[in-house]
């Protein structure tokens, strides 16, 4: 008997420690570009198949009321540190205000904290220079692009960890590949995990097998595209969760899929008001999955209103991790709501989208009843319990509500742009970033100059150079002393004898002869539609020559001088750090 005894307390004692000794859970989060509320199986969409997605929903809790904002790039920072994107520095989708402050604490830098390994595979979109970048925000591998978008979805060139590296493949499959190295590679965790595929965001590529059972369905080309990216994304999903499966992690691993706005065109939506960019129901509501097995009951609904601010806190939550932030959040812990199916508390959440321009609208609030949006002058108030596609205005006969919520909605600005929205200059001379990119979007223009795609959306490039008042400035903040060479990706034809390109620092101008032909053939790509960004190209590398640079804020400035700059155009500068 007391030999059985003490055997007894030996496995409870070994069981004891082996749980003391167990990792905290692995982290899979998992996000779509303009994907939207209705491009799902389980969301009723009479076309697109999303097996794994669908499945993943019955073994998840799903929020059925969960709200991102109207674009990219906000969205994202939100995620990261749980806080609106307005207090971050992000605004806006290009020209810089894409941007997120240094000095935000992500997700990544606080899981890092705890021993969590952490690798970012996708797009970025909150800052491609360091200390802005995935490397500079906690991650410790990134593999994608920082920009708004890309070019091209097949055999294309991404960044590994600051380097350009050339792909073989969909970008999407290609991302996933190595996202799964970074599971395999890191199975004894605890490891975080974050896949913000850029599909289906344009531009149109899928592969034929996925375009052509869409355009069987009488389709039109974009909806077949962007069903076929859905389609592939929802493979990938699966391939994901085999591996955990196949590692034997599963049951140890939280994974959550979102997207990060409404769809970016008009298609199913579950009949709600607006897409992409709009603060309306249809631009700002997502589908949100988190399956924790053994730990989350699976299949549950969650009615309440959340947000992509809760998703770092109620992470910290799940993993039972202090939560140590350097600015108050916005976002709350939902972990026990998750573990417990409990109601979420009434709350309000604000939707803001910003164009060129920081103004106090367009923007939104939701409540578990209402929503009122203020946008191009228009007050309106909806019932969403009532008119969940938003069809009748109802201001006139709830005066009283509309008023409070507009009064909540001016608190809530003042409140998160408190911090300031300005766009930080582009560091330079950071050991960890020798080379350093002044891409045409993040320039200030004056006079001619433009952007070849007019809005200046991510890839874009300056063109309209002429001899007189014209230029390109980029804010620049040296941050140590010292010799950098400088290079220019362009392209100019017909050169007249005396065109000049003028580059200057606060040191000295220079000038480079633009004596000669240099040449950009356009890269063909497999668009399925007509695209809205501008095309690839191949741009050749110029070097312009070297200059000292002296730490502090300084301005990098291009301008001609010539009769024959019609046909100039500069895609970016590069500045590199001499050893």
């Amino acid at each position: 008997m007391t030999v059985r005894i003490s055997f007894i307390v030996s496995i409870v004692l070994l069981l004891f420690l082996a749980s003391c000794n167990k990792n905290p859970p692995n982290i899979v989060l998992i996000m779509s570009d303009d994907q939207g509320y209705g491009d799902f199986g389980f969301t009723k969409n009479p076309y697109v198949s999303t097996p794994n997605l669908d499945q993943l929903k019955k073994e998840s809790v799903y929020f059925d009321r969960f709200y991102v904002s109207p674009v990219c790039a906000p969205t994202r920072a939100s995620l990261l540190t749980g806080r609106y994107h307005l207090r971050t520095g992000t605004t806006w989708v290009t020209h810089g205000k894409e941007i997120m402050r240094s000095e935000e604490k992500t997700i990544a830098e606080s899981l890092g904290e705890h021993g969590y390994v952490t690798g970012c595979f996708g797009k970025w979109h909150n800052g491609e220079h360091y200390p802005h970048n995935p490397i500079g925000q906690g991650f410790d591998t990134f593999f994608g692009f920082c920009a708004g978008h890309w070019n091209n979805y097949f055999d294309t060139h991404l960044e590994y960890n600051g380097k350009e590296v050339k792909t073989t493949g969909y970008i999407t499959d290609v991302l996933t590949d190595s996202a799964l190295n970074f599971i395999e590679r890191h199975r004894n965790g605890p490891f975080f995990c974050y896949i913000p595929y850029n599909a289906p965001h344009g531009p149109f590529q899928v592969p034929d097998r996925y375009f052509d059972k869409y355009k069987g369905m009488g389709l039109d080309d974009k909806n077949a595209a962007v069903y076929g990216m859905c389609e592939n994304i929802d493979d990938n999903v699966g391939r994901v969760l085999d591996k955990l499966k196949q590692l034997n992690i599963d049951d140890n691993t939280i994974i959550l899929y979102l997207t990060d706005n409404g769809p970016n065109g008009h298609r199913y939506n579950a009949g709600m008001k607006g897409i992409k960019a709009h603060v309306d129901e249809g631009g700002v509501r997502t589908p949100l999955l988190i399956r924790y097995p053994g730990k989350l009951p699976a299949g549950d609904t969650i009615f309440g209103l959340a947000s992509h601010i809760d998703l770092l806190p109620t992470l910290h939550g799940l993993t039972e991790l202090d939560l140590n932030t350097p600015y108050p959040l916005d976002g709350i812990d939902l972990s026990r709501e998750l573990i417990e199916n409990r109601d979420i508390e009434d709350r309000m959440i604000f939707s803001h989208q910003v164009n060129s321009v920081v103004k106090p609208t367009p923007v939104s609030v939701r409540t578990p009843r209402y929503r009122l949006a203020i946008k191009y002058g228009d007050t309106l108030l909806y019932d969403m319990i009532a008119d969940p596609g938003q069809e009748q205005d109802i201001k006139r006969d709830f005066p009283g509500i509309a008023s409070s919520l507009t009064m909540k909605i001016d608190q809530w600005f003042s409140d998160v742009t408190m911090e300031g929205t300005g766009v930080p200059p582009v560091p330079v001379g950071y050991n960890e970033s020798p080379r350093v990119t002044l891409p045409a979007p993040e320039a200030s223009l004056e006079g001619s100059i433009s952007f070849k795609g007019e809005m200046g959306w991510a890839n874009d490039w300056l063109i309209g150079f002429k001899e007189g008042n014209n230029k390109a400035t980029w804010p620049i903040e040296v941050i140590e002393t010292g010799e950098y060479e400088v290079y220019a990706k362009l392209a100019c034809n017909n050169p007249s004898a005396g065109d000049k390109l003028i580059w200057q620092t606060s040191s000295r101008q220079h000038t480079f002869a633009l004596d000669k032909t240099f040449s950009a053939p356009r890269v063909f790509t497999p668009d399925r539609v007509q695209r809205n960004e501008v095309y690839e190209r191949n741009w050749p590398v110029v070097k312009l020559g070297n200059v000292s640079l002296t730490q502090g804020i300084d301005n990098f400035i291009i301008s001609c001088t010539g009769d024959g700059l019609a046909d100039l155009e500069l895609k970016e500068i590069i500045i590199l750090k001499k050893e």
